[in-house]
């Protein structure tokens, strides 16, 4: 073992320790292997107190240049799944994803300087984030919702179910991996309100749903009751929890149908932005989002066209409201 997989290995414990998603775990190991390959291959460095800012800013020159798939750091990953075949192999790496590379870089050699003092200067503390051009996050219209809501067969069990899951991701901005792990017991019909549990950090906090959503829900678990004993409010047909991957397939199913593009994160983005547009605040929504500060909220969600804000400033004109 090289001193970097080394060092490498001890961060990943570390940030286990932090409890983070195993989704931060996995791009942190995965983009700083490849890292280390590249560090190992190019340069023959396998210590981390050798690593210089130069050969950082090579490495970000070197994925503008590659490709997409062209380089993985599991050589059987080549087997398996056959990067070659993609339609997008060797297609230019996405500046968001190269600044999500640098972030990730620049938290390990901070770790090693700041936390561990294992390195004497930093390689990282001049290197700029690269400049991602922020994308417009879509937002379906009321007409696309209702196209692709038509779509579902509800008269059928995995229908009705994707259908009743589709408009409580609309009414309450939560996951869909919240809400497919969802059991009757998180529901309170008086307050209207949904006990989100984080089972990683033992973290709680309620979203909310409308009267007509209330309505929908009582249904359902009726008509759940009836065909399932599973203690999931959303199962499969066979009983077990329904995966997020098979949800994204019947919607991306659904909205295929009549020509739109639908994901469920899609449906969280229409929640947050029409929350704001109702006249919602952003502390209330950071935290129904379960974000961890409003700045984080915002940043995500700022995206309104001109058209919105010149609505939303006729409601809310000073001079309209002064009696002047």
């Amino acid at each position: 073992m090289t001193d970097f997989d080394f060092q490498l290995d001890n961060f990943m414990l570390y940030c286990s320790s932090k409890n983070l998603s195993r989704k931060t775990l996995a791009s942190y190991e995965q983009t700083l292997k490849l890292l280390g390959m590249y560090l190992r291959e190019t340069y023959q460095i396998e210590e981390v107190k050798k690593v210089q800012s130069g050969h950082i800013r090579q490495y970000i020159k070197y994925l503008r240049e590659r490709g997409k798939y062209t380089v993985v750091n599991k050589p059987e990953s080549k087997e398996k799944n056959y990067p070659e075949q993609r339609t997008d192999y060797k297609k230019d790496i996405s500046m968001t994803t190269i600044a999500n590379y640098v972030r990730n870089i620049k938290v390990f050699f901070n770790y090693l300087y700041e936390v561990e003092r294992e390195i004497s200067k930093n390689p990282v503390e001049s290197i700029e984030n690269p400049k991602v051009e922020r994308k417009v996050k879509k937002t379906l219209t009321t007409e696309e919702i209702k196209k692709v809501l038509g779509q579902f067969d509800t008269a059928a069990f995995h229908g009705y179910r994707n259908y009743v899951i589709t408009r409580l991701l609309l009414d309450t901005g939560m996951r869909i991996g919240e809400c497919l792990s969802l059991q009757p017991e998180n529901f309170d019909f008086k307050h209207k309100s949904i006990l989100i549990k984080n089972p990683k950090n033992g973290q709680e906090r309620y979203v909310y749903f409308s009267f007509k959503s209330a309505n929908e829900i009582k249904s359902w678990m009726r008509y759940k009751d009836r065909y399932s004993d599973s203690p999931f409010l959303f199962p499969t047909t066979r009983g077990t929890q329904l995966e997020i991957r098979n949800f994204e397939h019947a919607l991306r199913e659904a909205g295929r149908k009549v020509s739109i593009s639908i994901h469920p994160h899609q449906l969280r983005n229409n929640f947050a932005k029409y929350y704001i547009l109702n006249n919602g605040d952003w502390f209330s929504l950071c935290r129904i989002l379960g974000h961890s500060s409003v700045e984080v909220t915002q940043k995500a969600y700022l995206d309104f066209t001109d058209e919105e804000i010149g609505r939303k400033y006729q409601k809310h004109s000073p001079l309209a409201h002064l009696e002047v």
